[in-house]
């Protein structure tokens, strides 16, 4: 009997897998633990269209990390922080702050724990921290930490 895998199963298939198994064991174990469904076109049908669904939707991500990488291209974002008579931080600017100046200045929209900072930031300066964004594309976003008066 030709089931369609749901989820993974050891042993046997992987989720979206299009497999022969023995009646028995489809009957028994895989369609009663909703682990496979029948072989049918009208499944068949749904899996493609779950296959194209999920391709456009990878493909629509992955062109909105590049068009966020090269609107970092142009984008230079202030930040001001309050230090001591050093002129150190008190603290250090966080991926967070990067992130929520990035969305008020630029209106680009990126997460957080996608900015990678090779060391904290604790002293005034121009810095230049690196954003991943997945999909092999990267970013780079310009940074200026100021006093705040």
């Amino acid at each position: 009997m030709k089931v369609i895998f749901l989820e993974d199963v050891k042993g046997q298939g992987k989720k979206g897998d299009m497999k022969e198994v023995s009646e028995g064991y489809a009957r028994n174990y895989l369609l009663p633990r909703k682990l496979a469904t029948a072989a049918t076109t009208d499944n068949l049908n749904t899996l493609r269209q779950r296959e194209r669904a999920k391709a456009a939707q990878l493909a629509a991500d992955k062109a909105k990390a590049e068009a966020n990488a090269k609107a970092l291209e142009s984008a230079v974002v202030k930040i001001t922080a309050k230090a001591g008579s050093a002129g150190k931080l008190f603290g250090a600017v966080t991926s967070k702050e990067i992130s929520d100046a990035l969305k008020a200045q630029h209106g680009i929209e990126i997460d957080s724990k996608k900015i990678v900072q090779a060391e904290p930031i604790k002293s005034y300066g121009s810095y230049e921290v690196k954003c991943r964004f997945g999909f092999e594309v990267s970013g780079t976003i310009h940074l200026i930490v100021t006093e705040e008066k």
